[in-house]
């Protein structure tokens, strides 16, 4: 607790943090809120659409967004995308107010935000370096997973509660004042949060290459993956990692309706066990040090987040629910620990596009799992589909261990074992 404490005494940090939980709190309500309001319009077919809506464009928002990260201000980026989208969310209810609201605009809504879903998710991780001392990255980190699980629970209950007291359209107009406070308490941070400068000559990568300046486009960060492979590794498992856990995101409500008694409530039961362990394994995780084998310590808790998977072959409730709650368990300190590396180890002029890029990659896999998973289970294929689930997920943890389990975390960052890892100059707390 201590070491949490510490870090949220950083004024500009505490700001930033407190913003992204009310905001993403507003998400989780607003999705319910979307979701109500089109399934009470035009019913299950509506709910598909608007889905898809609000998760496919993330994709397209990453291409773009990630360049500006680095060529602009990324206090104006994430100011000016705070501003649209809750402009856009207000629409809602400013309409409804007028008459009965077009289930167009609701579409609209969901694709700007899936649009736009990347901004926070890239910027935030690429700015906390700036505002954090690099010996507190592990529970800023942790703060950053603890507060996308904490939201992720609360948000659409929140919605939930609030819909049948005030109406969709009113939690729409909440969400867009969150929005608001996002943007204000962004543009109150005292770190410039400016587009960063590269050096001249360009500061070298941790593997001791330097990247080109001058090139805002993809290029660099192709050709950072394609050097550094630590951030490759990580890169890759993880994005398979979140193809099983799409699949997963299938199978437990698969699991609830056609193969274990108590139908909702088990489907609220195995999602509530998971997501309280998730948020578990995240307080823990920023309470550690960073272990000198750190990218072999990765590895080995992606090895049994997803070996704990395959409890779910044996159709036994509480089974199951053990299999999840290691899985979610263990893979909260494996993610904490990766973004620490990532933040320390990625070059400030290309943080911004290489964040955005791995961000991306991990949102894509998850549908794709998904529908694998559906596919599968459509034909009442279960138990292969739980195979493959485990073997994506714990395979590339694998290969990481074997890969780094003699390497240590000096090493891993390309310096001599009498250097200290390579980081940003955090400014002085303020007084």
């Amino acid at each position: 607790m201590k070491s949490y404490l510490s870090v949220l005494r950083l004024r500009d940090y505490r700001l930033l943090w407190s913003a992204s939980v009310l905001n993403l709190l507003g998400d989780g309500a607003t999705w319910t809120a979307l979701s109500w309001l089109a399934i009470s319009k035009a019913g299950a077919g509506a709910l598909g659409v608007l889905a898809i809506c609000y998760t496919m464009p993330v994709i397209v928002g990453g291409a773009f967004v990630g360049p500006l990260l680095d060529r602009f201000s990324r206090k104006f980026v994430l100011i000016g995308d705070s501003v649209l989208r809750g402009v856009i969310v207000a629409g809602v209810p400013l309409i409804a107010l007028f008459g009965d609201v077009p289930l167009w605009q609701l579409y609209a809504v969901a694709g700007t935000y899936g649009l736009l879903k990347i901004v926070p998710l890239g910027a935030v991780p690429t700015i906390v370096p700036e505002l954090v001392p690099k010996e507190q990255l592990q529970p800023a980190a942790a703060l950053e997973t603890i507060a996308y699980g904490a939201a992720g629970f609360a948000g659409p209950a929140l919605g939930g509660v609030l819909i049948p007291v005030i109406g969709g359209e009113a939690v729409l107009a909440l969400d867009a004042a969150s929005y608001l406070l996002f943007a204000l308490a962004i543009w109150a941070i005292r770190a410039p949060l400016s587009r960063p400068e590269p050096a001249a000559p360009a500061a070298p990568t941790a593997t001791g290459k330097k990247p080109k300046s001058g090139n805002w486009g993809w290029g660099p960060v192709f050709a950072l993956l394609k050097q550094d492979k630590v951030l490759l590794s990580i890169t890759v498992g993880f994005a398979l990692f979140n193809c099983a856990m799409g699949m997963l995101r299938v199978t437990n409500p698969w699991l609830a309706h056609n193969a274990l008694p108590g139908g909702a409530e088990t489907l609220g039961l195995l999602l509530a066990a998971a997501n309280g362990a998730g948020l578990i394994g995240s307080l823990i995780a920023g309470a550690l040090k960073p272990s000198d084998k750190q990218m072999g310590r990765i590895g080995l808790l992606q090895i049994f987040a997803g070996a704990s998977l395959g409890l779910l072959l044996i159709l036994n409730l509480p089974v199951i629910l053990i299999g999840l709650v290691l899985s979610d368990l263990l893979s909260a300190p494996m993610t904490v620990s990766s973004q620490v590396v990532r933040m320390v180890r990625i070059p400030a002029e290309v943080r911004g596009r290489t964040m955005t890029f791995m961000r991306t990659l991990m949102n894509s896999t998850s549908p794709a799992g998904a529908a694998l998973a559906a596919a599968l289970l459509a034909g009442n294929i279960y138990r292969p589909t739980v195979v493959i689930m485990t073997l994506v997920a714990a395979v590339p943890g694998l290969f990481m261990w074997l890969a780094y389990r003699k390497t240590s975390f000096s090493e891993e960052l390309g310096l001599n074992k009498s250097e200290e890892p390579a980081a940003e100059p955090a400014p002085a707390p303020a007084r």
